[in-house]
């Protein structure tokens, strides 16, 4: 192991953009397939693996979604959760806010309880087992209406203690973050922490609606704001806290070489960018990995590292007080003689 990859591996971190249907590995969706009696359109985990070739980001989610029809019971959904948080624990990751996409399953006839329960199940023992604590964001589908997002806020209704925010995902062009504005409205008078994927591959504009419609806490992606200057202005002097995916990017064709990504650059125009997976499993990397790749490749420093991991607490849902002994051990962390 490098300097650098122990010194990113031992720095305590937080992960913001995780999607955890995106977090199956073929190994595991063969097994629920078996335990399922699940038939897969692939006949062997290398088979999978080579269909991970995406140009884009919908060549992505066609898999994705086909992936995800493995998961049938609370017990797939927990194993599938305690799987990730375990890879992560290993990255030095101590709190994670975890995506899911309950119109992914139940529009496959799957009831609302069985993903949320066994999601809830997983992150109750990764927190009892692991030490990692997280929180759950329930994201609409953006390429499907409205009505379906209500619908699923209102199925959603016997969890919103345990559901801390909301999200948008699924594909960008062509579904303006204006398309939701009155179910984040709805959101919003629940008390729901409000996120959205914005500047992805749509363009700034879709950025401007997130945070001027939708009036999100927090940008994920946000890659695409760079090329507005007024932009760029704004979520610095707001704080506002992007969730960078660089192997994600670099996987869908965002960026062509990673050298090429514009983390560096963000820091540079004082915005508060953090580092996470997005959807480790089809794209390449665990939250480690994305912060030591993108850090060889683009030269990150030290301090750059600090001001990431201490961004990803800043950024997150917790309480201040929450956040504060993160932030300590962070500061110990990089004082300390390596």
């Amino acid at each position: 192991m490098t300097d650098l990859s122990a010194f990113i591996a031992g720095l305590p971190k937080a992960e913001l953009h995780l999607h955890i249907e995106g977090s199956l590995e073929p190994e595991l969706m063969f097994e629920l397939g078996r335990r399922n009696a699940i038939a897969l359109p692939f006949k062997s985990v290398e088979e999978v693996r080579a269909a991970y070739a995406f140009s884009n980001l919908q060549d992505f989610l066609d898999i994705y979604y086909q992936g995800a029809g493995v998961l049938m019971t609370e017990r797939d959904f927990h194993d599938l959760a305690m799987a990730y948080f375990t890879r992560v624990a290993a990255d030095g990751c101590r709190h994670v806010e975890m995506f899911f996409d309950p119109q992914t399953h139940t529009d496959r006839g799957l009831p609302f309880d069985v993903a949320i329960e066994g999601l809830l199940s997983g992150m109750a023992e990764a927190e009892r087992s692991l030490g990692v604590s997280a929180k759950l964001i329930m994201c609409f589908l953006r390429h499907l209406d409205e009505d379906a997002a209500f619908a699923t806020l209102k199925a959603a209704e016997p969890w919103l203690d345990r559901i801390v925010g909301v999200g948008l995902d699924s594909s960008e062009v062509g579904h303006p973050p204006s398309k939701f504005a009155g179910i984040y409205r709805a959101a919003r008078e629940r008390g729901l922490k409000l996120v959205a994927h914005a500047g992805e591959e749509g363009p700034p504009a879709y950025v401007w609606e997130a945070l001027d419609l939708l009036k999100v806490d927090r940008i994920d992606h946000g890659n695409r704001a760079l090329e507005d200057p007024a932009l760029v202005k704004r979520l610095a002097a707001e704080g506002m806290t992007l969730t960078v995916c660089p192997l994600s990017n670099l996987k869908l064709c965002v960026v062509d070489d990673l050298k090429a990504h514009p983390l560096k650059r963000m820091l540079d125009l004082g915005l508060h960018a953090t580092v996470n997976s997005d959807d480790p499993a089809y794209f390449g990397g665990y939250l480690g990995e994305n912060w030591v790749r993108t850090a060889t490749a683009i030269g990150l420093t030290r301090d750059e590292l600090v001001t990431l991991a201490k961004n990803s607490f800043t950024g997150s849902f917790l309480t201040e007080a929450q956040a504060a002994p993160h932030l300590a051990a962070i500061e110990a962390y990089a004082a300390s003689p390596s």
